[in-house]
């Protein structure tokens, strides 16, 4: 029988990137189980010098790797630099985190002896990794768990298997055990037997709610198997009474277009208050309406480049016409340069007047405004979604902030800052469809392990006082 082999293509040029042979999810697992024990033996000051290494050995690759996230992902060289910058400062924010989160404590207990709270690994967690940040996502899963004392097998998205076996290549070359680390390719099927596999201990996901909810579904009934969910958003962005009409617009660009809209936290819905609709949307506009699209070494930089394929571009030009033709108005149109390759231009699109807006995740390059005549009329529309991941407010008052903070149902509520750009020193995730409530990036620690509650004397003593005869 022939080998399958994954092949990633580039979507700024659709040349084939690289190939590869779909992984044995059996023998990955048997071998990850296998290297789990000594590593989890190891003090855990071992275990942080090593991710430490770790982070050394991507600063030292710096260029290359930012370059190949370039090239398989699309995104400009700049953000794929960043991307790199925060795979090297996530080991320090991880130890920081685990010792804050899940460190250990002793409690007095007096005469019962001493009373403590330490934590242990689950074992083998495995890791399903997105396209959009290839790497910085799933190291985000990974450094914490091995600064546990977990194994890992990550299995990255089919989209950019590249960028995943460049990550865990790192891994290797700082001295981590190669079994401890794995990376597994493959598509869908892969992902399916590997979540499902008895010798997997726990389950860590970025990527749809439509995967994100199957996982939850296939994992309800085995209670053994810890499972964190990051599924996006359809997140809401309230623009409200400010004068800083270029600042507003700035914020509200960068919310939906930075990675051609492919953030989870991006900005799907503009929420204006009527009286200030023409002066923001105009702005927004005419700010979107300069955004360089182009390939990631484009010179002069531009700041968005192609989604991900073409099939991607297809869904994302339909559902603009779905929305024009369903009383949506065109503010700025999604465009198409080339047919063959993915790049969009960044779409605007007013659906006040659709009587049934669609709850989905949009994924890509594409706004859509609604206009409302009162702040109590701006938190129902932002909670308007089975979703909960990011919202912001742009302009208000603090009293309209505490109040949108009080009632918007998210994970992240940010006021006057891009409802993107969220921090690796907080936590990350959300509810609804956004998640199931074990919040990623500083938390990250909480799921990695799990407490053990302790009463200890070193010698045994006891007495029983009631209820025995003399």
């Amino acid at each position: 029988m022939a080998v399958q082999e994954l092949v990633s293509f580039e979507p700024a040029t659709g040349v084939e990137l690289w190939r590869g042979p779909h992984g044995d999810v059996d023998e990955i697992v048997a071998r990850a189980r296998r290297a789990w024990p000594q590593w989890a033996a190891l003090p855990l000051a071992n275990r942080m010098e090593l991710v430490r290494r770790f982070a050394n050995e991507v600063r030292k690759e710096l260029e290359p790797f930012a370059t190949l996230i370039a090239r398989e992902t699309g995104k400009p060289l700049w953000e794929a630099r960043t991307e790199v910058e925060s795979v090297i400062a996530k080991v320090e924010i991880s130890i920081r985190a685990y010792g804050e989160r899940t460190g250990q404590k002793r409690l007095d207990s007096g005469l019962q002896g001493s009373a403590a709270v330490r934590h242990k690994p689950h074992g083998v967690m495995a890791v399903l990794g997105p396209y959009n940040f290839p790497a910085h996502l799933p190291n985000g899963h990974i450094v914490p768990a091995l600064i546990a004392g977990n194994a890992v097998i990550l299995k990255p998205s089919e989209k950019t298997p590249a960028t995943g076996e460049m990550l865990l290549s790192l891994f290797a070359r700082a001295g981590i055990p190669a079994d401890l680390v794995q990376v597994l390719i493959g598509g869908p099927e892969e992902g399916k037997a590997l979540v499902a596999h008895d010798g997997i201990d726990g389950v860590l996901f970025t990527g749809s709610a439509q995967v994100g909810i199957a996982i939850n579904r296939k994992l309800a009934t085995d209670p053994r198997k810890i499972v964190a969910l990051e599924m996006g958003g359809n997140n809401a962005l309230v623009a409200w009474d400010t004068p800083k009409l270029h600042d507003a617009a700035a914020l509200i660009v960068q919310s939906a277009f930075t990675t051609a809209g492919q953030r989870c936290t991006a900005a799907r819905r503009l929420i204006v208050k009527a009286s200030m609709y023409d002066d923001v949307v105009g702005e927004v506009k005419r700010l979107a309406d300069r955004i360089i699209v182009g390939a990631p070494f484009d010179d002069p930089q531009p700041f968005m480049g192609p989604v991900i394929d073409n099939a991607t571009a297809d869904q994302l030009t339909e559902s603009f016409l779905y929305f024009l033709s369903h009383g949506g108005r065109a503010i700025s149109h999604i465009r198409r340069p080339d047919e063959n390759l993915p790049f969009l231009t960044p779409g605007i699109i007013d659906v006040t007047a659709l009587p049934q807006r669609p709850d989905v995740e949009l994924f890509g390059p594409l706004l859509q405004v609604i206009r409302v005549d009162d702040f109590d009329q701006a938190i129902a529309e932002a909670n308007n979604t089975r979703f909960g991941l990011s919202a912001s407010l742009i302009g208000g008052t603090p009293d309209q902030y505490n109040r949108f903070w009080a009632n918007v149902r998210a994970g992240i509520i940010n006021w006057n800052r891009p409802t993107n750009g969220a921090s690796s020193a907080a936590p990350f995730g959300g509810i609804g469809f956004s998640g199931n409530h074990r919040p990623a990036a500083y938390y990250a620690a909480d799921y990695c392990a799990y407490p053990v509650a302790s009463t200890e004397m070193d010698q045994p003593r006891a007495s029983v006082g009631v209820g025995f005869r003399n």
